[in-house]
């Protein structure tokens, strides 16, 4: 039996507000890395600037949907990577890292879940930012993540890939 994987890799943020950027950077990462590593078929790298309706129709009828997003915690140590994962319809996460956008990822969650639109899976990397005004460029401590991440994703990505296709 050939099962096709639907993969969805999401960075949210705005690449003109410094380290908010960091999921698109990422993603852009990926898609250089996979002109010499390709990503499995069925991979999608986007982009999205964190709108709840948006990303809910960029990981709907996705196997997985790994969402890459800059966030605020407190006590605050920029360049600190949180994986989330979610559990029962739920976020689970440990420590208070949120979103830096208005209404966040859990809103996105929960309206998707109301709306019966939730990924078969969805794994969330939420990276502790420095600065959100407005620029470009990331910051040292959240530039040094971009790479280590990267690679860590695509391990994630043909880790789910195998593990679909064994019986």
């Amino acid at each position: 039996m050939n099962v096709t994987t639907r993969i969805a890799v999401i960075g949210v943020g705005n690449e003109f507000r410094h380290d908010d950027g960091v999921g698109w950077v990422v993603v852009a990462q990926l898609a250089e890395r996979a002109e010499e590593r390709p990503l499995p078929s069925g991979t999608a790298l986007l982009a999205c600037d964190g709108d709840p309706a948006r990303l809910i129709t960029l990981w709907e009828e996705t196997d997985l949907a790994i969402v890459v997003d800059a966030a605020h915690a407190h006590p605050r140590h920029p360049g600190r990577l949180h994986r989330l994962k979610l559990d029962g319809g739920r976020l689970s996460q440990t420590g208070s890292a949120t979103s830096t956008h208005g209404l966040g990822l859990g809103d996105a969650v929960e309206l998707a879940r109301e709306l019966d639109r939730l990924p078969k899976q969805l794994v969330v990397y939420a990276i502790e930012g420095a600065n959100n005004s407005l620029g470009t460029g990331l910051s040292v401590p959240v530039a040094a993540i971009v790479e280590p991440l990267t690679e860590r994703i695509a391990k994630e990505v043909a880790l789910h890939v195998s593990s679909a296709g064994s019986p």
